[in-house]
């Protein structure tokens, strides 16, 4: 099972009460994660101790990002010539050369392409990478852009005693994926989807949102990402202003009008009337919710009302 190889890889746990809870903490941990049998851990971290070395890292990064743009290049018979945008996105590992810089050289992309690094921005990054590769191709005309996000599980490995550092152990896998956007006229019919439109909010300048995730060493100079008791929080007071700039977008008549009508007796009337949460199911068949743990997706469903069978 993979709480046996991840905790049992530092060398700092024996016997002792301290370190059965910890098991028992992470085990709990992964047993709600929803992680399966078939995820990966880099081949470092089945090594006793394990190799956590730049070689290892980069070894990991490049197999992952390499298999998803060659079967991107597969699938849709582009040509890496026709590439004029690429936008990488790995929140903790950024070794020099850039991961953009390691796929321009492997595909030999063309002089002139507008290339992007994206570095330390959490589980957003994906998101933005792709809003990113639309404004750049609303500016740049007749071309393809390529999207390639990735995260990096042997060098982010934590083997220390925190807690809060821990969790992230049980969330994070192998893996990534790439996505051509085009804005060639030819390819509308082609096209599996047609991106619509692209919402941020940046709550980066409130202390909470600031201190949710952050990379840091712990008390015995060990280094990991904590993950604040405010993250849930957070998340959905974000999703509810995100909502509130996204609803008039993509909503029917009828739930704005019942959004609008609940607004204003609230605000005249009764301010103890709750917000009425219009029923986004109305507007999308599909919803793909970011998997970053179980408390993060409870608080989605429970604020978009959605279900299982959803």
């Amino acid at each position: 099972m993979h709480h046996v190889r991840v905790v049992r890889e530092s060398d700092k746990w024996g016997k002792t009460d301290e370190n059965d809870y910890l098991m028992d903490f992470v085990t709990k941990i992964l047993e709600r994660s929803g992680l399966g049998q078939e995820t990966y851990v880099p081949e470092g971290l089945h090594c006793l101790p394990v190799e956590q070395t730049m070689a290892g890292s980069r070894k990991e990064t490049e197999e992952v990002i390499i298999g998803a743009v060659d079967n991107l290049f597969h699938n849709t018979g582009i040509s890496p010539s026709d590439i004029g945008i690429l936008v990488v996105n790995s929140s903790t590992f950024n070794p020099t050369p850039s991961l953009s810089i390691i796929i321009v050289n492997k595909y030999k992309l063309r002089k002139n392409i507008k290339s992007l690094n994206l570095v330390g921005m959490g589980c957003s990054a994906g998101v933005i990478a792709v809003d990113v590769a639309k404004s750049l191709l609303q500016v740049h005309r007749n071309t393809y852009a390529l999207v390639v996000s990735t995260e990096n599980i042997t060098q982010n490995l934590y083997v220390g005693n925190n807690t809060s550092m821990l969790v992230t152990n049980c969330l994070f896998r192998v893996g990534g994926a790439a996505v051509l956007l085009s804005n060639l006229s030819k390819d509308r019919k082609p096209a599996k989807y047609q991106l619509v439109h692209t919402v941020r909010v940046h709550s980066g300048a409130d202390d909470r949102s600031y201190g949710c995730a952050t990379q840091e060493e712990d008390e015995d100079g060990v280094v990991g990402v904590t993950l604040s008791k405010d993250l849930p929080t957070v998340a959905a007071r974000t999703l509810k202003i995100n909502i509130s700039t996204l609803g008039p977008l993509v909503l029917p008549t009828s739930e704005k009008l019942l959004f609008f009508v609940t607004f204003l007796r609230k605000k005249f009337l009764n301010p103890k009337i709750k917000h009425y949460m219009p029923d986004f199911k109305l507007a999308f068949e599909h919803f793909c919710i970011h998997a970053g743990g179980r408390a993060l997706i409870d608080e989605l469903e429970k604020n978009l009302h959605l279900s299982v069978t959803c």
